[in-house]
């Protein structure tokens, strides 16, 4: 399939079955039945002359050169706050239910925090997940993650009432993420998304022991995605928050829900 999907060039190459086969050498009835598969599934799609790269090929072909130019933007940035903090700063975009970590920088508390460039972690249990979840739409926060909030820690939130709760929390500190011990015991985290000209595209974090006043750092971070946000955008003048996220975007049967959780404290 692989070989396959590297016979389309470009997003707008369009192949025949022929042209498949002479550039994966795979027999006729081979690549047919991959083809067919493929097709299926919207990686690739039929044309009037052959194939063509299908939704979700050009959807991740997208988000990955998103992803490729927010990491190039903020490295600076990164890197100075890396500095500023001494502590492990992270750059991560969501996707699905996990954020997936675009760079990590290191200090000597690195070793203590078990991620990785190219590895992923829960979205719910994190607070460079739960940077981006503050801005979403509370529906789309339910879709994402009504089947995939398992406990990391004691501390992990695995109830969507309680996150929903939490992301409320995030909105009203303008954007800023805290968790402490929630993915992962001895790590304390503060975060805040970095804002495109949709929404938000990532966040950056700085991960400390737990010991570490997270207040004291967050500043520092709430200023380095504005400073990328703004890189990426710069003709646009101030950088919005979620603070002000609208109620009516709540379905009645969430609202309700939450609002029997708190106990009424919630508003």
């Amino acid at each position: 399939m692989t070989a396959v999907l590297d016979a389309f060039e470009t997003p707008t190459a369009h192949r025949s079955l022929e042209d498949v086969m002479r550039h994966t050498g795979l027999a006729r009835s081979t690549a047919h039945r991959i083809l067919t598969t493929l097709t299926q599934l919207s990686w690739v799609r039929r044309t009037s002359d052959g194939y063509a790269l299908g939704p979700r090929s050009l959807a991740f072909a997208d988000w990955e050169h998103t992803s490729m130019d927010l990491r190039h933007t903020a490295g600076p940035v990164l890197h100075e706050l890396q500095i500023a903090t001494g502590m492990v700063v992270h750059l991560g975009v969501l996707k699905g239910a996990h954020v997936h970590v675009l760079d990590k920088l290191g200090g000597r508390f690195a070793a203590s925090v078990p991620t990785r460039v190219g590895g992923r972690v829960p979205a719910h249990g994190t607070a460079l997940g739960k940077a981006i979840l503050a801005w979403l739409p509370p529906e789309d926060v339910e879709v994402s993650l009504r089947h995939q909030m398992g406990r990391m820690t004691a501390r992990t939130i695995s109830d969507l009432n309680v996150l929903h709760q939490d992301l409320r929390r995030v909105r009203e500190r303008r954007g800023l993420a805290f968790e402490q011990g929630e993915c992962f015991t001895g790590v304390g985290c503060v975060s805040s998304a970095v804002i495109g000209a949709d929404g938000p595209i990532g966040s950056i974090s700085v991960a400390m022991p737990p010991q570490t006043p997270l207040e004291k750092v967050a500043p520092l971070v709430a200023d380095a995605s504005r400073r990328v946000s703004a890189e990426l955008d710069p003709r646009r003048t101030t950088v919005p928050t979620p603070d002000s996220h609208p109620l009516h975007t709540w379905s009645k049967e969430t609202l309700d829900s939450i609002l029997a959780t708190s106990s009424g404290r919630w508003m």
